[in-house]
Order: C-alpha cells, then structure tokens, then sequence
C-alpha cells in the first residue's frame, strides 16, 4: 500500500470509530464488560480523541510530510510493539506510526486492553485485504527487527534483556504533575480536575502530584473534584478510596478528603488511585527546570504549561515519554 491509500483508510477508520453503529457498540461494551476499569465514558472519551486528533486525513498527510515519509517502503521492517493496557486504546498511537511509515507490525496486546484494539484492525481488513500484510498479533515477540515495548519499570528490565540488542524503544512507568499559583480560575481548576480524573487517574498523562504555593488554599480545588463524585459508584474505585484512606488513618498521616479523593503532603510524584499527591514550592521557575529534566514526568501542567484541562487530550506528535517515535521509525 502506498502513503496516501494507508492515509485514506485511516480517515475511514476516524469515521467509523465516530459512527454509533450497533456492531462498534457491542465491540466497546465488551471491552467495558472484560475490564471494569474501561467505563462507557472512558471509552468514548479515548476514542473521541483518537479519532478526532489522530486520524484527520490533512492531519496525518502533514505529520507524514514533516518526516518525509515515502510513498511505499522499499525495504519494509518488522516492528514487535508491546502494547499498555492502562487506558483505552492506550497502544493506538504505536499501531499508527508502524503504519504510517509504511512498516509491518507484530502486536502484542496487554490482556486488559485488546478488544478495541483487535477490533479496529479487523475492520481495516475488512476493507482492505493488503492490510494483512502489515499487521498481524503474537502472544510472544521474536524474530522482528526493531522494538517498542511499554511498560511498567520492572517489566522495562526484561525489555533491556530481550530487546536491547536490536533497535528499539522502551518505556516505564510515567506520570504527570501540575503547578499551581493560586490564581487559577473555576473554569481552569474544572478542567484540572478532569487531567486528575479522566481513566480514574491510571494514565501517564493523568495528574498525580500538585505543587503549590506555600498558604495555598486547597477548598476550591476539593470543590471542583467533587465533578467525579460519581466514581465512587464503581467498586474498584471505591475500594481504592476506602484502602488508602484507611492507609493514611492508621499512619496518622495528615490529609484532605473531599468524599471522592484524598491529598496527603507526599514527595512522590506516583499517586495511588482515588488519591493525589501534593508538595510546596518557593521558586516556581526553579521547579520548573528541575520537572522537565525528570525522567519520571510525562506533562506539566499550569499557566506557562500545557492548558488545564489539555492533559489527556495529546497530538500526532506528543510522543510518549518525550522518544519521537516516528524519526524512530523513518530511521530504520
């Protein structure tokens, strides 16, 4: 398949992935049905996303030009992705950029995360056989030649010993953080709440820690996540909430508790879910610096940052862990 016939495909798929079709709806409730964590909204929200910033025709024609993408690959690799299953369709991006550029693909879904997934490839083999021989899935990656693998730090270790003489791209564990100032609007402290929130926080783009500003006034904000009080309807939230809080009583560890998420003072930018993490700052412009050379920060959010409210909403090109993956990809 040549650049622009993979191109046109995927804004068919853009489409359809926007359709209300009964087969696409059965397709996402079962994914809903095998884990629990993928609510109804979640879903949409993530497929929304992807359709909408990913999968725009002139969208991908203009990130395919950046990289000088030929029309056809003369000399095609195989790329084994190992993909997340954190997030709905968390692994889309690596399944896009292997096509794009023109590349095969062997995917090896996350077992929490493989019936959207599995799906969407099926139905570009529906609509184009020649689709077949740039995909197909495997249980256990061998024999390709080059790797993006995602992962927790400790699966990130077996990843160095299996894949690490080849070309390859691995990732751990990441999160994301917010500095706050104190002047934050209502408006920007609801669209906050949605980067803390969204995917019940288990995303590496989801916010887990906030600095402020000492005498910072945390009302407002505890206010403002009271917009997902709903989640404590879903018992593996609620669970995570009564556990940790309970964590914190016996501890005697100081915290703020708004019946939805619990603040507790920690240096850790790694919150559980159902609770966030906070710590004071005297020099934002330090701080600053000292988040963008860490290599366990994915987003910073606030004013002079990402957009509140911008956190889980990422372009072609917000790479993950900062690793272009496609001049990865284009320099095979």
């Amino acid at each position: 398949m040549i650049l622009q016939e993979r191109i046109i495909l995927l804004g068919r798929l853009g489409q359809y992935m926007l359709e209300a079709s009964a087969e696409w709806q059965e397709v996402k409730d079962r994914a809903y049905r095998e884990n629990q964590w993928f609510i109804p909204e979640f879903v949409d929200r993530s497929v929304e996303n992807i359709a909408r910033q990913f999968l725009n025709p002139s969208f991908l024609q203009n990130w395919a030009a950046a990289y000088q993408v030929p029309d056809r690959q003369v000399h095609p690799k195989n790329v084994g992705v190992v993909m997340a299953g954190n997030i709905p369709l968390v692994g889309f991006h690596d399944f896009l950029c292997v096509f794009v550029s023109g590349h095969m693909a062997t995917l090896k879904t996350s077992s929490k995360d493989e019936v959207l997934i599995k799906h969407l490839v099926k139905k570009l083999y529906e609509w184009d056989p020649a689709v077949q021989d740039a995909f197909s899935f495997a249980e256990r990656l061998t024999g390709c030649d080059a790797y993006i693998a995602t992962g927790s730090n400790n699966s990130g270790r077996y990843f160095d010993y299996y894949f690490g003489k080849y070309p390859h791209i691995i990732r751990r564990n990441r999160t994301s953080v917010a500095i706050l100032d104190g002047t934050e609007t209502p408006e920007e402290l609801a669209s906050l709440a949605d980067d803390i929130q969204l995917y019940f926080g288990l995303g590496c783009r989801n916010i887990t820690q906030l600095y402020v500003p000492e005498g910072y006034d945390f009302i407002p904000l505890l206010d403002a996540l009271r917009k997902y009080e709903h989640f404590m309807d879903f018992h593996k939230y609620k669970h995570n909430f009564d556990y940790h809080l309970a964590l914190l009583i016996m501890g005697n560890k100081y915290y703020m508790n708004n019946d939805t998420v619990v603040m507790t003072e920690n240096v850790s930018p790694f919150s559980p879910v159902s609770q966030l993490h906070y710590q004071y700052y005297q020099n934002p412009a330090e701080l600053t610096g000292l988040l963008q050379g860490n290599p366990d920060i994915q987003c910073v959010v606030g004013h002079g940052q990402i957009p509140f409210g911008q956190a889980q909403c990422p372009a072609l090109t917000d790479y993950a862990d900062g690793v272009d993956t496609m001049a990865f990809l284009v320099g095979l």
